[in-house]
C-alpha cells in the first residue's frame, strides 16, 4: 500500500466519528435527492406506459343527451382519430353492514367487444361479455378495497330512483381514474365514492337513454390541433347540452398525478441542497483543522520528496472517501425509503403495477454533486496545505494575540468564572471560527423547523376546512335540480336540525386569456353550515351582485377583487354574463367560486332551483336519518363530511405525514452531526491549551467548563438566528409542495420552535458530554510535547 494511502487510512480511523457524521449528513441529502428523482421516474414511466397500453383518451366531454347518430358527426371531425361514447350516471349505493350510503359513478360498457379507449385492467374476477348475467357489474379497485368487496359479493344501488341489486363480477382499474375522487372534490373518499361499469343496455334502461349517450372521449390524429378539435366538438354537441370539451391536461385524475410529480420536483431540490451545503461546510471544517494539526507532517512529506500534487491528492482522497461512504449510505436509504413511499402511493394512485424504479442516471449525478460539494469544502484548505513551504510548516502556528477581551475592558470580567472568561476570550479572538460555528448551529436549528411545519399545516387544514368552514353533517344532492320545495322535504328527514340550499352550476370562467371550468356554488348570503371565510378568518357575506373566488382560483385566473369575470353556463339555457370579483375566500383544498343562490338563479334564467342542501343532523338521530334517506328516491348522493375528513387523513395527510417523518429524522441526524462535529473540532483545536490547564491545576470540571461554555454561548446566539432561518426555509419549501388540489399553510407554532430548540439543546448536551469524555482521555504529556 502506498505510504500516503497508509497515512489516509490512519487519519480516517483517527477521525472516524467526525468523518461518519459528515457522511451521514451527506447521505441524508443524497437519499432525498435520489429518492425523489426515482419516485418521479417511477410515476412518470408507470403513468406513460399505462396511458399508452390502455389507450387513455386525450379529449373528454360531458353532455345532457345525444342520439347515437351524432357519433358519426363526431368521428368525421378533422383531427379525430377515435371516438367512444358511453353513459355516465350517478347513483346511491347501499352496502350490507355499512350504515352510511355511498355514491357511485356508473359507466356503460360497449356490448360490441373491448372498449376502443380507456380500456380496463382486470385485477380480480372476470370481465363482462355479451353473455353477462343481468345485474353483473365491475367495480373500481379503490372502492372494493375500502369495503373489502370481492367478486361474487352483492350490493344495492338506486339508479334514477330505481333500486337494483348488483353482483360484482370483477375488480378493475381504468386509466381515466388513476386518482378517484368525487366530482368537484380535490380529495379522495374511497369509502363513500366508487366507480362502476355496467353493460350499456342495462344502464341505458335505468337512465331512460336507450340509443343515446351523455359523454364521449376522443384521441387525436398525429399533428392535430387540440384547440381546433375541441371547438368543433363543442359546436356539434351544443344542441345536445354539451358542457364543453377539455383535454387531458384538464382531466382531474391527470392533474392530481401531475401535481404530485411537480411536488417531488420541488422536494428533489430544496432539502438536498441544504443538506449537501451543510456537508460541504462540515467537510471544510474537518479538513481545515486536520491540515492545521498536520503542518509538521506536511513539511516532512515535502522534505522526503512528495510533490504538491501528491499531497493535495492525499487530502482530496480524504474528502472523497467521505463522499463514497455517504453515497453508499444514501443509496441504501433511497432504496429502502423509496419502496416505502411507493407503497404509500398505492393509497392515492391506482396503477396495474407500481414498482420502485431507481434512477441510476441520478445516482451518477448525485455522486458528482457530492464530490463537488466535498471538493468545494476542502479546496481552500488543500490549497493552503500544498502552498505551505517546508521550513514554515516545521514551525508551530504563530500564537494568537492575547489581550483583555471586550467584556474585560468594560470591567464585567469579575462577573464570570475563570472558565467562562476563557470561553468568551476564545470567541472574541477567533471571530471567524466562532461565526462559522454559529452559522452551523443555526442551520441545525433551522432545518428542524421545516418538517414540523408540515405536520402543523396538516392539523390546521383539518381544523380549518372541516370545522371552521364546513359545519354541516352531510351534503345531500338531488338526482335533478328541483324547486325550493325539495328543501322542505329534506328538512323533514329525521334528525335534521338545520338545512341550507345550494345550487351547483357547471360553468366556464374567463378572465382575458385565462380560462377555468368548474362548478359555481350558489349559497344563502349568510350561510351558517358552509361558511365562506377570508384570509383573516372572517365570514364573508355573499353579495347580491358579484362572485367570490377562492384565493387559489383568483391566482390561476390572475384576477383581483373588482376585476370583471366572464361566465358561461355549461348546461341548461347556457346563459352568459359578466360579474365582478367581490372578494377572495381562503381554502386549502381545490378551487371554488361562490355566489348568492338567488343571484345565481337569476343570472342562469331558469327560475328558483336547487341541486341539493347542506344538512346538520343530530347525532342521536343518525340511524333514523340514514334509514329515511334510503327511502327517498329523489335524493342522489349523500356525502358525509366526516368521511371526507377521514379520507384526507388516511391519504393526503398520511402521505405528507410520512414525508414529514422522513425529513424530520434526517433533520435530527443532521442537527446532531453538525453540533457533534463543532464540539469535536473545538476540542481538537484547543486540546493543547486545555491540557495545559489540567497540568497547572485546573480540575476536569473547570477545564470541561471552558469547552462546554463556548459551545453553550454559541448555541444561545445561534438559536434565534436558526428559528428565523427555519421559518424562511419552511415558507420556501411549502411553496414548492402546494398544488391546486391541496395546499398547506405556513403554520409556525411555539411547539414547533420549542421542539427545534429542544433537539439542538439535547444534541449540544450529548456532544458536550462526549467531548468531555475525550477530554478526560487526553495524554497530558503527549499533548504538551509540541515543538516551540
Amino acid at each position: 500500500m502506498p505510504l500516503l494511502d497508509t497515512k489516509l487510512r490512519r487519519d480516517l480511523l483517527g477521525l472516524k466519528s467526525q468523518a461518519l457524521a459528515v457522511a451521514l449528513v451527506m447521505a441524508c441529502g443524497l437519499t432525498m435527492m435520489v429518492m425523489t428523482r426515482s419516485l418521479i421516474l417511477t410515476l412518470e414511466n408507470t403513468r406513460d406506459a399505462y396511458y399508452r397500453d390502455y389507450r387513455f383518451a386525450e379529449l373528454f366531454v360531458r353532455l345532457k343527451r345525444a342520439p347515437d347518430a351524432v357519433v358519426q358527426d363526431l368521428a368525421a371531425i378533422r383531427g379525430v382519430s377515435a371516438v367512444q361514447t358511453s353513459i355516465a350516471l350517478s347513483g346511491r349505493l347501499e352496502i350490507s353492514g355499512v350504515p352510511e350510503p355511498a355514491t357511485g359513478l356508473f359507466l356503460s360498457l360497449s356490448e360490441q367487444g373491448a372498449p376502443v379507449l380507456d380500456r380496463l385492467f382486470l385485477r380480480k374476477g372476470r370481465m363482462l361479455t355479451g353473455r353477462a348475467t343481468p345485474g353483473d357489474v365491475l367495480v373500481g379497485e379503490a372502492f372494493a378495497e375500502a369495503h373489502g368487496l370481492q367478486p361474487g359479493d352483492t350490493l344495492s344501488a338506486v339508479l334514477y330512483g330505481r333500486r337494483q341489486t348488483l353482483r360484482i363480477a370483477g375488480i378493475v382499474l381504468s386509466p381515466e381514474f388513476v386518482f378517484e375522487a368525487p366530482p368537484g372534490s380535490a380529495l379522495p373518499d374511497n369509502r363513500s365514492y366508487g366507480i362502476f361499469w355496467l353493460p350499456y343496455k342495462e344502464l341505458a334502461t335505468s337512465a331512460n337513454m336507450d340509443g343515446a349517450f351523455n359523454q364521449a372521449t376522443f384521441t387525436l390524429a398525429p399533428g392535430a390541433s387540440a384547440d381546433a378539435v375541441i371547438a368543433e366538438i363543442d359546436r356539434v354537441l351544443r344542441p345536445y347540452g354539451g358542457r364543453g370539451a377539455y383535454d387531458r391536461e384538464s382531466h382531474p385524475s391527470h392533474i392530481r398525478l401531475r401535481d404530485e410529480i411537480n411536488v417531488l420536483h420541488g422536494l428533489s431540490v430544496g432539502f438536498p441542497l441544504v443538506f449537501l451545503g451543510v456537508a460541504a461546510f462540515m467537510t471544510n471544517a474537518v479538513m481545515s483543522r486536520q491540515i492545521t494539526l498536520q503542518r509538521e507532517q506536511i513539511a516532512i512529506l515535502k522534505a522526503f520528496g512528495f510533490t504538491n500534487r501528491e499531497i493535495g491528492g492525499h487530502y482530496l482522497k480524504f474528502a472523497l472517501v467521505i463522499v463514497l461512504v455517504g453515497t453508499l449510505l444514501g443509496i441504501l436509504g433511497c432504496i429502502g425509503l423509496g419502496h416505502k413511499l411507493v407503497d404509500m402511493y398505492h393509497l392515492l394512485f391506482r396503477f396495474p403495477h407500481l414498482d420502485f424504479q431507481l434512477a441510476r442516471g441520478v445516482l451518477v449525478a448525485a455522486a458528482a454533486v457530492s464530490c463537488v460539494a466535498a471538493i468545494a469544502g476542502v479546496w481552500g484548505a488543500v490549497r493552503a496545505a500544498v502552498r505551505l513551504p517546508p521550513a514554515e510548516a516545521m514551525r508551530p502556528e504563530p500564537p494568537a494575540r492575547y489581550r483583555p477581551a471586550m467584556f474585560e475592558r468594560l470591567r464585567f470580567g469579575r462577573s464570570f468564572t475563570p472558565s467562562m472568561r476563557m470561553a468568551l476570550r476564545n470567541i472574541e479572538r477567533r471571530p471567524a471560527r466562532a461565526a462559522l460555528t454559529c452559522i452551523a448551529l443555526a442551520l441545525a436549528t433551522g432545518i428542524l423547523v421545516v418538517p414540523s411545519s408540515f405536520r402543523d399545516g396538516i392539523d390546521h387544514v383539518l381544523d380549518y376546512q372541516w370545522d371552521l368552514m364546513q359545519r354541516q353533517t352531510v351534503i345531500a344532492s338531488l338526482i335533478e335540480p328541483g324547486p325550493p320545495q325539495a328543501l322542505a322535504d329534506l328538512r323533514q328527514l329525521p334528525g335534521v336540525t338545520l338545512a341550507e340550499p345550494n345550487r351547483v352550476a357547471p360553468a366556464e370562467l374567463r378572465a382575458g386569456n385565462h380560462v377555468r371550468r368548474l362548478s359555481i356554488i350558489g349559497l344563502p348570503a349568510h350561510a351558517v353550515l358552509n361558511r365562506i371565510i377570508d384570509a383573516n378568518d372572517r365570514q364573508l357575506t355573499l353579495p347580491a351582485h358579484g362572485i367570490v373566488l377562492s384565493a387559489k382560483l383568483a391566482e390561476v385566473l390572475q384576477v383581483q377583487p373588482g376585476d370583471p369575470l366572464r361566465v358561461r353556463a355549461l348546461d341548461g339555457r347556457r346563459a352568459e354574463f359578466t360579474v365582478r370579483v367581490a372578494a377572495l375566500a381562503e381554502d386549502f383544498a381545490g378551487t371554488a367560486a361562490y355566489m348568492d343562490i338567488d343571484a345565481l338563479n337569476r343570472l342562469l334564467g331558469e327560475g328558483d332551483r336547487i341541486t341539493g342542501a347542506y344538512l346538520a343532523v343530530a347525532a342521536g338521530a343518525w340511524p333514523d336519518f340514514l334509514a329515511a334517506v334510503r327511502e327517498t328516491p329523489r335524493t342522489g348522493a349523500i356525502v358525509n363530511k366526516q368521511a371526507i375528513r377521514d379520507g384526507f387523513r388516511k391519504t393526503t395527510a398520511e402521505s405528507i405525514g410520512l414525508i414529514q417523518k422522513i425529513y424530520l429524522t434526517f433533520a435530527t441526524v443532521v442537527a446532531f452531526g453538525i453540533i457533534y462535529n463543532s464540539a469535536r473540532i473545538s476540542l481538537s483545536e484547543r486540546q493543547r491549551e486545555l491540557a495545559t490547564l489540567r497540568v497547572v491545576g485546573f480540575t476536569r470540571g473547570e477545564v470541561g467548563a471552558v469547552l462546554v461554555g463556548e459551545l453553550v454561548i454559541l448555541t444561545l446566539i445561534a438559536l434565534p438566528l436558526g428559528l428565523v432561518i427555519g421559518s424562511g426555509l419552511a415558507g420556501a419549501i411549502l411553496q414548492t409542495v402546494n398544488t391546486e388540489f391541496v395546499r398547506l399553510p405556513l403554520i409556525l407554532t411555539p411547539a414547533n420552535y420549542a421542539f427545534a430548540v429542544l433537539v439542538v439543546t439535547v444534541a449540544s448536551l450529548v456532544s458536550a458530554t462526549l467531548a468531555c469524555r475525550r477530554l478526560n482521555q487526553l495524554d497530558l504529556v503527549g499533548v504538551l510535547k509540541a515543538r516551540d
